[in-house]
């Protein structure tokens, strides 16, 4: 039998990203899209490649998650995120952790190195420092454009309307009034030994409340892994991705015998059907199958085939039109 091909995808976020922030996007993805190939293409674990492309992205202050991620309502940064091994649908999670630079290294430690399938806040950092995982204060993660926005946000001014200075540079420039950010990140990977998985990372939403958890590390919410079927991570409006579990439902459109990118689209027009919220979703099936859909303005991604190539961009072509219908309904609801 002939060994299934190599593939990953990720995915940097979606909303409406301001134009200008686009190339940071792109190389932001590509860069990750390059380190999970490396793992692939040595015949490495699609688990290892996953990891090693969301950890891309967390080091990347472009993203919500780990270095650039935001600030909530107590000046904190509070870190989520999950992965999972399609092989026997084992995943570990953590949520609300604070000073760790790659939650999604320690989401697979407790998968790996404890009973539990979920840590959060303290104890999840009790475990980080028990196994050796480094960690770093706030200031380490933190960047002036999320300073900025949040001194603004207290004040209670657009947070989305200021020229951003302070602590460096700023890399990615803030979206327009009316858009929030949403660049959460994913990896989804199928590897020559048929195996699939899927990892999500995220910093949350804008000044939320201290202890808020999104959909990104609870399981079939911001990711689901299943040999069986595929591989999704998602991203977008945490509350109303996990009003549809919209990882576990791409997953289950797949199982029913959709390929992967029809059945991306179904599970976003669910999203828009039942819900007010947006996002998008990256979709793998076991066949190698690819599914990018939204029903944002945009989705950072990139795609690397079987061949090595990378194709890495801000918005998916696939049916538009649909896309667009799409957000016409969420909006009118």
């Amino acid at each position: 039998m002939t060994p299934p091909s190599p593939t990953l995808i990720v995915h940097g976020g979606a909303y409406d990203i301001p134009t200008e922030a686009h190339a940071a996007h792109v190389a932001g993805c590509r860069r990750a899209a390059e380190a999970g190939w490396a793992v692939l293409q040595r015949g490495g674990p699609a688990l290892e490649a996953v990891e090693v492309a969301v950890c891309a992205m967390e080091d990347d202050p472009t993203f919500d998650a780990g270095r650039g991620s935001f600030l909530n309502a107590a000046a904190e940064i509070e870190l989520d995120a999950m992965i999972m091994d399609g092989r026997a649908l084992s995943f570990g999670a953590v949520a609300a952790v604070r000073q760790v630079g790659h939650p999604v290294t320690l989401a697979r430690l407790v998968m790996a190195e404890s009973e539990h399938a979920m840590l959060v806040g303290p104890g999840a950092e009790l475990f980080a420092r028990a196994h050796g995982l480094p960690t770093c204060p706030t200031e380490e993660l933190l960047t002036g454009r999320e300073l900025e926005r949040w001194r603004i946000a207290q004040a209670g001014g657009d947070p989305h309307a200021w020229e951003p200075f302070g602590i460096e540079p700023d890399p990615h420039p803030t979206a327009p009034p009316g858009a929030i950010p949403s660049d959460t990140v994913g990896a989804v990977a199928l590897d020559t030994g048929g195996d699939l998985a899927a990892a999500t990372s995220t910093g949350g939403t804008f000044n939320k409340l201290p202890g808020r958890v999104g959909d990104s590390p609870l399981v079939g919410c911001g990711a689901y892994a299943d040999n069986r079927s595929g591989a999704v991570s998602a991203t977008g409006e945490g509350e109303a991705l996990m009003q549809v579990v919209i990882s576990k439902t791409t997953c289950d459109f797949v199982a029913g015998g959709m390929p992967a990118q029809e059945a991306a689209d179904a599970a976003i027009a669910v999203l828009a059907e039942r819900t007010t919220g947006q996002g998008g979703l990256i979709a793998l099936d076991r066949h190698g199958g690819i599914g990018i859909a939204h029903n944002t303005l945009y989705i950072a991604h990139a795609v690397v085939t079987p061949t090595g190539q990378i194709a890495a961009g801000v918005r998916y072509p696939h049916r538009a039109q649909d896309r667009a219908k799409g957000q016409t309904r969420a909006r009118s609801q």
